[in-house]
């Protein structure tokens, strides 16, 4: 298996990603070179076109960087889109039941697995390596269900049982607001609903996933504890801004005290 974060999410093993909004390939290519063994690019909060996907992802085609794509919505035809681009893994939004779920897995899997259109496209090099490509994609491509509604909580073991689901991906705040107390992730409710899909997972022997957005050593290992294992950390437009901010906070420190060590200027 080439992909190294499939086999991760197979074995239940920490997997350290990242989240793109920034549709541009920079943020991708110093993501990628930076180590992380995955980069999610987001198409469902943000206007991110297939065109500036498939610029994101030949940004990081010299690395080992696994591209991800959550995409917009659960469609055959965005997942086919996104894989053609050269997606190897798809987090797909809003999955809260079995049929959603097998409706996923059947988008990125060529028959007899499932539907996936055949043609010609970036991942297969154009047509270069169509036989190489198909013969392996399968097998290759991970599908991770997020599961961000109290309906998917409910359906969590049902989901679980597709063949061809990976993981899921937990989206606490759509969660929260799918229980009527938006943004409330300390409320028992949403933390119960977070422990039952955990649970399933550990039955099911499948991967847990979470977005860590301020991704502190404590709140790594508090995710890390409760059995999470496909991380993101978390989000370009994120790191930009704290380190900015910090940087000029520093420099007007640094400036304030000089001129007062300077004394008034007589």
């Amino acid at each position: 298996m080439k992909n190294h974060v499939r086999k991760a999410l197979l074995d239940c093993k920490p997997t350290l990603g990242t989240w793109m909004q920034i549709g541009h390939p920079v943020p991708a290519e110093i993501l990628a070179n930076a180590g992380y063994e995955w980069v999610c690019v987001d198409a469902e909060h943000t206007d991110i076109c297939i065109d500036s996907i498939i610029e994101i992802m030949r940004a990081m085609a010299h690395t080992t960087t696994v591209p991800v794509v959550r995409v917009s919505q659960n469609s055959t035809i965005e997942i086919r889109q996104m894989l053609d681009a050269g997606a190897k893994g798809i987090i797909v939004p809003m999955v809260n039941t079995a049929a959603d779920a097998k409706k996923a897995v059947a988008a990125a899997k060529y028959p007899p697995q499932g539907v996936r259109g055949f043609g010609y496209c970036r991942a297969n090099k154009h047509g270069v390596e169509f036989d190489q490509y198909v013969k392996n994609a399968n097998d290759d491509i991970f599908v991770v269900a997020q599961v961000e509604h109290i309906d998917g909580v409910n359906n969590i073991d049902e989901i679980l049982a597709v063949e061809g689901i990976d993981g899921v991906f937990i989206g606490p705040y759509d969660l929260s607001g799918s229980l009527n107390i938006p943004g409330k992730l300390d409320d028992p409710r949403v933390q119960d609903a977070l422990q039952k899909v955990l649970n399933a997972c550990h039955c099911a022997g499948k991967s847990a996933g979470l977005h860590v957005v301020a991704p502190e050593p404590d709140q790594i290992t508090d995710a890390l504890n409760k059995g999470f294992t496909f991380l993101a950390l978390s989000v370009d437009m994120l790191f930009m801004n704290r380190l900015a901010r910090e940087c000029l906070a520093q420099a007007q420190t640094v400036v304030g005290e000089n001129l007062m060590s300077k004394g008034p200027i007589s």
